[in-house]
């Protein structure tokens, strides 16, 4: 049974009664009817050794039943949850978080000292407004990269499962599907993760969990400014359907000042160019791998001039390679120089043409040559009585005459427009 807070002692006076625990969205679980037991000065805090409030509840079906293990107080001074011992901002353990942010917070472990720093926190505390921690995780406000890279931002249920039934591993279990604990292999006693103690939890020594995730932390990736300063431009990608402009003008505006954004909506990636390569450097650190929009994590990278495209190409799996195109056949090329030296003006060849043989001139045209009358012929046919002769045919100047013309033969005249003497073409003797 629990001692009596009457007893006229300071410790007793200071003990705790809560009315609801401080606990983490995990720990609480995912049934947002949750049914818990209270009983005052139940048990001792597993730190200061104090009694204080037990808070009992289910976090949800097929789920073990939790209880806070540490008292207010101490979970205040370290800012974690009173089941699981983890930051209630981030979600990692103790360790992990003082190293980020160089913490040295030497807790006393003697029982005197214990008490006397306890009773310095309870007095810090009621001075605040208790929504905040106190110590040195209260005066540490530098933001740490090492805690955005690691940080869980969203409840992880599965811590809460039941323990392995063991019973099962000696197989002589006979509850069978109705029993409340798991059925399976129970992981293998070598590993560390298998032995973990509150205290070195809370006090943030030799916790298993802590190097996993420090090692962890060690081995990610990191983004390496490239060293022509000229880049300022970020590439921004993953961005999907929902993520428009204003959106990444308005998480990377907080860096400095923005040239331009260009969003490639074919691809769902984005090209963000500040005006400095300190802005640029500064987006690029506090973005890589932690720029989460709409439930999607944007992948960052560092564009590259338009030089170092021409002749490295384009990679990473988000860009295809350049693929160089045969030059069209029958195209100029390159425009030369204008000659210096005064030449003729029409030998000059200003684009580049290739030269073409001068146009051949068709061969003249040979002079008619009459062809000679077939066997038998012998003349036009006679005029017929009160018909005139039709004269004979114009000739050009140089054409042959006829073979079939007589010119010894005198024509008669039946017109006056039909003497040669008329006009004095032909000279009388």
């Amino acid at each position: 049974m629990a001692a009596s807070k009457s007893t006229n002692t300071y410790n007793r006076q200071n003990w705790e009664d809560a009315e609801f625990p401080i606990l983490c969205q995990t720990c609480l679980g995912d049934n947002p009817y949750v049914r818990m037991t209270k009983e005052k000065y139940g048990k001792e805090c597993k730190i200061c050794a104090r009694p204080f409030t037990i808070f009992r509840w289910c976090p949800g079906a097929r789920m073990r039943f939790k209880k806070t293990e540490v008292c207010q107080t101490c979970s205040k001074v370290k800012n974690c949850c009173q089941t699981c011992l983890l930051d209630l901002e981030y979600g990692l353990p103790l360790q992990v978080r003082d190293a980020a942010l160089s913490i040295k917070d030497d807790m006393p472990k003697s029982d005197v000292n214990k008490e006397y720093y306890t009773q310095n926190m309870e007095r810090e505390i009621a001075n605040s407004d208790g929504t905040q921690a106190v110590g040195a995780v209260g005066k540490s406000q530098s933001p740490s990269d090492l805690l955005l890279k690691l940080a869980r931002t969203t409840p992880y249920y599965k811590r809460n499962r039941p323990h392995i039934c063991s019973f099962w591993v000696k197989g002589e279990c006979k509850r069978g599907e109705e029993c409340p604990y798991r059925h399976e292999k129970p992981t293998d006693p070598d590993d560390p993760l298998a032995d973990q103690n509150i205290k070195d939890r809370f006090y943030g020594v030799n916790d298993p969990v802590a190097h996993k995730l420090l090692n962890r932390a060690a081995t990610m990736p990191k983004l390496e400014a490239p060293e022509d300063r000229t880049i300022t431009t970020l590439y921004v990608g993953g961005l999907g359907d929902k993520i428009s402009e204003k959106d990444l003008r308005d998480h990377f505006y907080q860096f400095g000042e923005i040239r331009s954004i260009n969003v490639v909506a074919r691809q769902q990636c984005a090209f963000v160019q500040f005006t400095t390569r300190q802005s640029s450097e500064l987006a690029a650190e506090r973005s890589f791998n932690k720029l989460i929009m709409n439930g999607r994590r944007l992948n960052i990278k560092w564009g590259r001039s338009q030089a170092q495209q021409a002749l490295m190409g384009k990679k990473d799996g988000e860009f295809k390679d350049i693929v160089q195109l045969e030059p069209v056949p029958g195209l100029p090329g390159a425009l030369p120089l204008p000659p210096t030296d005064g030449g003729d003006e029409g030998s000059r060849n200003y684009f580049n043409l290739p030269q073409h043989p001068p146009p051949l001139m068709p061969p003249p045209m040979p002079h008619l040559v009459s062809m000679p009358p077939p066997p038998g012929y012998t003349g036009p046919p006679p005029p017929l009585p009160g018909f005139p002769r039709l004269p004979p045919p114009l000739r050009p100047p140089g054409f042959p005459p006829s073979t079939t013309t007589q010119p010894s033969q005198q024509q008669a005249v039946h017109y006056p427009s039909q003497d040669p003497q008329r006009m004095g073409a032909v000279q009388q003797s």
